[in-house]
């Protein structure tokens, strides 16, 4: 034979016994008070009841008469029993001085000695007591029956404390009524709310709340992507260290809406929309994020669930990826051309032409060395050289001359180490990107490119000026176009509107600015000014030195 062990109820099946024991005893002790307080209150009642009604018989004229005849229980038997019946006292007893009855509901009692006291009611005073007489316990009034000062005469009425304590029974079963009715009603009320409650907890007791509790929050902060939790008024009501860290929010920021986190506006935006949002790419102050939203709701809006990742350095390396498939791609133009152009050295020296062969080769090679010359003249920086050279032959591919500025000097080894080649190629990289796709189809469709440092207001720093023969900016959107998805031209597979959005995060994340104005001649022109260390501070106590830049650009 097994025995079975019952688990742990429910939350809610602990709660409903919780309150129905509650309710019970509140209700037993409500009927004890009650019970007491009214018993209390009847044998008052019956004492005021009897000492009314012993006055008033003491106080009759027709009893003082009767007093003084010579057989009074002829004329109070009857009276005595007429009033007990109209004012409902189980007996009224008048007898003499010595407590000689001259009335008694048993008329064998007349003629009898009172069973009780008197000294008080023949000194005048008018008392009461419980005493157990013929009829057994009672509660008595005594009352003397005076003719001017003397007293002639005593009378007792009074009322059995077994008729008291039917009265109170009675009390009491009205009482035991309504208490089992409010038990049944609340026991009901209970039963709904805990069977809501209940479904709420779906059926999980104290303990397993608890345990599931603590697995959350371990959950909650071992998850290194940012979760965002936003009740109906998209207010806070969750969000773990991933998420502040992503968000850059610091503080107690549950309870407070999300207007009110100082977030960028498109990301504030995608937050407060109601509609989900899937892997959309924003950008705070220092971090690329992609986000995905998604509504709570049960019959009506109850919040949002929000995912942060962090795809920053991603974005960098998937930048990084396009360009060289860039690369890729013009170096695979650029073999078909130099097949091309071998073919026609080789067809010559076949037509006995060495001698125009050999300049036709040379000429090409002349080209190619002169512009890698031009390049690393101007800019000896290793990484920029290189990504200008690899942008000049995809802007060429695209029919785009890529010129880099007289002005141009950039010497190996002057960038700090705070400014990553990495962050360099980003900005650089996607400012070009964006001027050869303004310059293509235009006249004369050309890309300038500076990069130059030089001291200003005693702090030196770093210059990027790109600028395009396209249409330029209109200056009504000369802010716009640095915030994430604007774009003049159609969406591409991957999204437009991102890479101005990444320079102006890049660049404001090392301190420095980009502003677009109009180019000479038309188009747009970018420039991004980077420090290239605090203002008043040198490495090692030596000053730092700007080399002059080389042109008009320069102000050293």
């Amino acid at each position: 034979m097994r025995l079975s062990v019952p688990g742990p109820r429910s939350l809610a099946g602990q709660l409903f016994a919780m309150q129905a024991v509650l309710i019970a005893v509140v209700v037993a002790g409500y009927a004890l008070f009650s019970y007491v307080s009214d018993r209390s209150q009847a044998e008052e009642a019956a004492t005021r009841q009897a000492r009314a009604v012993a006055r008033s018989v003491a106080d009759s004229p027709s009893v003082l008469a009767a007093t003084r005849t010579e057989d009074p229980s002829a004329e109070l038997q009857p009276y005595a029993l007429k009033v007990m019946r109209d004012t409902e006292v189980d007996f009224i007893t008048i007898m003499d001085p010595r407590g000689i009855r001259w009335t008694h509901p048993d008329p064998q009692q007349i003629g009898q000695t009172f069973q009780g006291h008197t000294e008080k009611a023949l000194r005048g005073q008018t008392f009461t007591e419980t005493y157990t007489g013929t009829l057994g316990p009672s509660v008595r009034a005594v009352t003397p029956i005076q003719d001017g000062p003397r007293v002639v005469g005593l009378v007792s009425a009074g009322i059995r404390v077994e008729e008291i304590t039917q009265r109170v029974q009675d009390q009491l079963t009205a009482l035991l009524g309504v208490a089992a009715g409010a038990l049944v009603l609340g026991a009901v009320g209970t039963y709904v709310i805990n069977a809501r409650l209940r479904r709420h907890t779906h059926g999980m007791n104290a303990a397993e709340l608890s345990r599931m509790h603590d697995y959350h929050q371990a959950a909650l902060h071992a998850v290194r992507e940012g979760l965002l939790m936003l009740d109906g008024q998209y207010r806070v009501a969750l969000i773990n260290d991933g998420g502040r860290e992503l968000l850059g929010v610091a503080g107690d920021v549950v309870g407070r809406s999300v207007a009110e986190l100082g977030l960028p506006a498109p990301l504030t935006g995608a937050l407060l929309a109601s509609e989900p949002r899937v892997d959309e790419v924003h950008l705070t102050a220092s971090r690329v994020l992609v986000i995905n939203t998604s509504p709570v709701s049960g019959g009506e809006r109850r919040g949002t669930v929000v995912t942060l990742r962090d795809v920053t350095e991603l974005q960098s390396l998937m930048g990084e990826l396009d360009s060289e498939r860039g690369f890729t791609q013009a170096l695979r133009s650029q073999a078909h051309e130099a097949a091309n152009r071998l073919h026609t050295v080789v067809s010559l020296i076949e037509l006995g032409r060495a001698e125009e062969a050999v300049e036709f080769a040379t000429a090409e090679l002349e080209l190619a060395q002169a512009l890698t010359d031009q390049v690393v003249a101007a800019v000896s920086e290793p990484v920029l050289a290189a990504l200008l050279l690899g942008k000049t032959a995809q802007a060429n591919e695209r029919g785009v001359e890529l010129m880099v500025s007289e002005e141009s000097s950039l010497d190996d080894g002057l960038l700090p180490e705070s400014l990553p080649a990495r962050d360099l190629v980003t900005i650089l990289g996607n400012l070009i990107d964006n001027a050869v796709d303004a310059a293509q189809g235009s006249v004369r469709a050309r890309v300038t490119v500076a990069a130059y440092t030089r001291t200003s207001d005693d702090t030196p720093e770093l210059v990027l000026r790109v600028s395009d023969t396209g249409p330029g900016v209109d200056p009504e959107h000369a802010e716009a176009v640095f915030q994430r998805g604007f774009s003049t031209k159609p969406a591409g597979p991957g999204g437009r509107g991102l890479g101005l959005a990444l320079v102006r995060q890049t660049s404001q994340r090392h301190g420095g600015s980009l502003t677009v104005t109009e180019a000479d001649g038309g188009g747009a022109e970018f420039e991004v000014r980077l420090p290239l260390r605090e203002p008043g501070t040198a490495a090692e106590g030596v000053p730092f030195e700007v080399p002059a830049a080389r042109g008009a650009g320069g102000d050293a």
